[in-house]
């Protein structure tokens, strides 16, 4: 598999008190199939879409129970070059760099507006191996914070991401871009619609054939809807909590409604 370009979001992974309802959950929600617990590793358990790694879901760590959250992980040649960066730039290291046996090296950090991310730098597991039109497969994030300007100031400076703003008076959204053409991820200033208790995170969006139907799934195990469903130009998807409250969308980028967005270059 080819070296993912610096930034580029390249593994997702959540924590879950129960672990076999997560399983249980996103197998049926998302088709994945999960791979052996591995204990050396804290009974990280693999997640695969046709067989294919998809992301993962692991136990919190004694004294890291919380409720649970995805994580999304973005790509560096060193961990610990962007753990300083991040630092030099006003984030925070939540968790020093590691190896994680010949996987590869890792850490956790927050950004000013507290939205926390994870860094990894492949080894022998280079990421996500599903391509982004493929059923369960990781497709999109978007950072929700109420403080944009300081994610608009970090998240550039630490991984040299382009930006552009859409040009919409209703929304506050902006695209991180690799390079003129690849889109990274997007970054959509909270509202006053959202509760003051919910701190600023990084949705991930996973691909479905069909997103009425997967609402239903997940509904019916005791989901959560928060948004939509609803088309748009991208494709038509839903904002989700699973049981165990971790935040997810899913989106069929098949069926798509509307015109593309336009979009200024932020210099």
């Amino acid at each position: 598999m080819a070296v993912k370009p610096e930034g580029t979001p390249i593994w997702a992974d959540a924590m879950f008190s129960d672990i076999e309802g997560a399983k249980s959950f996103y197998g049926d929600v998302l088709g994945w199939t999960f791979g052996e617990q591995s204990s050396e590793y804290g009974n990280y358990t693999q997640a695969y879409a046709d067989g294919k790694a998809a992301a993962a879901v692991v136990p919190p760590m004694p004294g890291q129970e919380g409720q649970s959250q995805w994580c999304l992980y973005f790509a560096s040649p060193d961990a610990t070059a962007t753990a300083a960066k991040i630092r030099e730039k006003g984030g925070e290291i939540l968790m020093e760099p590691m190896a994680v046996g010949d996987f590869g090296s890792m850490c956790l950090a927050r950004d000013p507006g507290g939205v926390v991310f994870g860094v990894w730098q492949p080894g022998t597991h280079e990421g996500f191996e599903t391509e982004m039109d493929q059923p369960g497969a990781f497709c999109w994030s978007e950072i929700f914070t109420r403080e944009p300007e300081k994610s608009d100031a970090f998240f550039p400076a630490v991984f040299g991401y382009g930006q552009q703003q859409m040009e919409d008076a209703e929304m506050d959204f902006r695209l991180y871009t690799l390079g003129k053409e690849n889109m990274a991820l997007g970054r959509m200033k909270m509202t006053e619609d959202f509760p003051n208790d919910i701190p600023p995170w990084i949705n991930v969006y996973f691909n479905v054939p069909d997103c009425d139907d997967a609402v239903a799934k997940a509904t019916k195990l005791g989901g959560v809807l928060r948004f939509g469903p609803m088309s748009s130009p991208f494709g038509r998807f839903a904002a989700l909590s699973d049981p165990q409250g971790a935040n997810f969308s899913v989106i069929d980028t098949t069926t798509t409604e509307g015109d593309m967005p336009k979009l200024s270059d932020v210099s």
